[in-house]
Parts: C-alpha cells; structure tokens; sequence
C-alpha cells in the first residue's frame, strides 16, 4: 500500500533524482546548498555537534529538509546535507544504517508501508504513539510529537461549486441528489484497497450503484489534472486532492472533512535517531520550536512557493525561519 507521500516526484525530486543517477550512488550530498544563519540570540546550542540531515524527494520533503538544516545550521551544528534523497527508501535506509541523524516522516506511512498494519486509526495522536513506540522498540527512532499538518487523501471542490451546493464535508456530498455526485479521480486512488470505492462504501454512497454513484459520475484522470477539473467543476463536482498541495490554496479550493474519519492521518513527524537525541537533547526543543508552527495552510504556502512560483527550496525554508524570527 503506497502512501500519499509516494506520489510522483516535482521537478526539484526530478533533478535531485537525476543528480543521483549521475553520481551513481544512492545518496546525493547537497550539502552547502542551504543557507547560513544563526539564531537572533546568539546562542549556539548546538555548537560541536556534527548532524546529517536527510528527506524524501518530494517538494514536501526537500522543504522540511531544508528549514531543519538550515536551523540546526544556525543553532551551531555542523551538518550534512542530505536533503532530496531519490525515492522514499534511500531516505529512510540512511537512518536505519546510521547514515542520517534527522528525517521528517510521517505517521500513516510508518504505520503502513513501514510496518505493514492494515488498522485504520483515525485519531492523530493515537497513531503518532502506535507508530512511536514500535519505531523506538525495533530501530531505536525516536518519532518527536507530530506537527500540526496532515497531508493525508482527501476530496476537495472549487469555492463556488461548494457554496452553491451547500458542502462542507464528505457527508454534505453524500447527501446530494445522485447527479450531483460527480468526481475525479486517478488510477491509482481508484484501485487502492483504502481508496476510492472503500470511502463510497464508508459513506453509505456505494460505486456503480444508481442510488449511489453511478460508472457515469466518475472520471479517471491523471492526477495533475484533477485540480484543474475540480476548480473549473468540469467534469466534476469533487476531485481527489492531498491536504497540504500548494495547488489547494491557488486554485481557491474547498478541503472537505473527512468527517466519518475514513482517511488515515499522515501527521508530519521529525524522527531522530535515539542515540543522537541522547547525545544532543537540544534537539528536541528546537525541532519542536519548528514543528509547533507548521500547519496545513502553512506548507500549502510552502509547497506552492516551489511548484508554482518556482521559487528554490533552500530560499523558500530560509525566508520561512527569518520572518518566524528564528533566525537571522
């Protein structure tokens, strides 16, 4: 089961994967690539420490990648950058090996594709300690609190189509008449044995029913496309989005809620190897400082920033901390 984090790669991922290519290794340092600072106090609480800093390829990744090494840079440490890392496995072998100190990560995809459960647990809490205390007991990670964002599946319409229908929710949807019940989706939300037609079921709305949704109501496209059909409300009414995508706030889109809890959350989550924390328990601190900040809004901010205004992530992560006053 792939997480929503497994999406393709944007054109940052592409180039980062490229370089790898290149170099013919599975990990390419980008080191020197975020920028220098320090933190508004002086202070260096970090000073001496040597840390690697790693992320998926995922603008998403890169991001938080960035603003973490660019933070712990300011705080004194000297780190490695090892943010882009091609696909989600290189990232996380690194930490498993030993080779990287600090990775974000989320819960859904450590419950799921790291440890292969199959219970849906909708409360962000609940999961984050499931999640926590397996990880701590077989790798010895430590999984900080989660941040306050979740980029997780969800359905999504423009703001004239939702106010007209009167929507809000998942369940606001299921209570239109059938004709209006129309949405787009991809290939491979459609299949997924916890995608499309689950959350029809779940939501008493069954696929290729006539009293629910009818083969006709459903368009399969590819998933690039379905932001621009979901703004336009053409062919559909609702579209297949993920929380944090820069393109939700651009396009002026509704998130609906998932109000019968039937997505799994993917709760942004810093996860540090146990024996650098032990060594260096400055960390938790300062990840939290960035962690308590982070919310949906703010990393469709983010993510748009580099998928849309084409703006580099080093840049994007070091004008975040500034106008934070983290750093200076």
């Amino acid at each position: 089961m792939r997480s929503p984090r497994a999406r393709s790669a944007t054109l940052v991922s592409a180039l980062v994967l490229a370089a790898a290519m290149l170099a013919g290794c599975g990990l390419v340092s980008s080191s020197g690539t975020f920028h220098d600072a320090r933190l508004p106090d002086r202070a260096r609480p970090l000073d001496g420490a040597k840390l690697t800093v790693t992320s998926k390829s995922f603008t998403e990744g890169v991001l938080l990648g960035k603003i973490t090494a660019t933070y712990l840079a300011a705080a004194g440490a000297n780190i490695t950058d090892l943010t882009g890392a091609p696909g989600s496995a290189s990232s996380r072998q690194a930490q498993l090996n030993g080779d990287a100190d600090v990775l974000w990560e989320y819960t859904g995809t450590g419950w799921v594709n790291y440890h292969n459960q199959t219970e849906t647990i909708s409360d962000p809490h609940e999961l984050w300690q499931r999640v926590h205390d397996i990880e701590k007991r077989d790798h010895d990670l430590e999984w900080l609190p989660p941040a306050n964002f979740n980029d997780t599946y969800a359905f999504g319409a423009s703001t004239p189509t939702a106010e007209r229908l009167g929507v809000r929710s998942l369940s606001d949807v299921a209570a239109l008449p059938v004709p209006d019940r129309t949405f787009c989706v991809d290939d491979e939300f459609f299949s997924r044995s916890d995608g499309f037609i689950p959350m029809l079921q779940k939501y008493g709305i069954p696929y290729n029913d006539p009293n629910g949704v009818p083969s006709g109501n459903v368009t399969r496209m590819d998933a690039g496309v379905v932001y621009t059909a979901t703004a336009k409300s053409a062919p559909c009414n609702f579209g297949m989005i993920y929380t944090t995508d820069g393109r939700v706030k651009n396009l002026d889109l509704v998130v609906l809620d998932d109000d019968e809890k039937f997505f799994l959350p993917y709760s942004g989550t810093a996860v540090v190897r146990a024996t650098v924390l032990d060594r260096y328990p400055q960390l938790r601190t300062l990840l939290g400082t960035i962690s308590e900040r982070l919310t949906d809004e703010l990393m469709q901010d983010l993510n748009g920033r580099v998928d849309i205004d084409g703006e580099d992530p080093a840049d994007v992560a070091y004008d975040w901390l500034k106008g934070q006053n983290l750093i200076e």
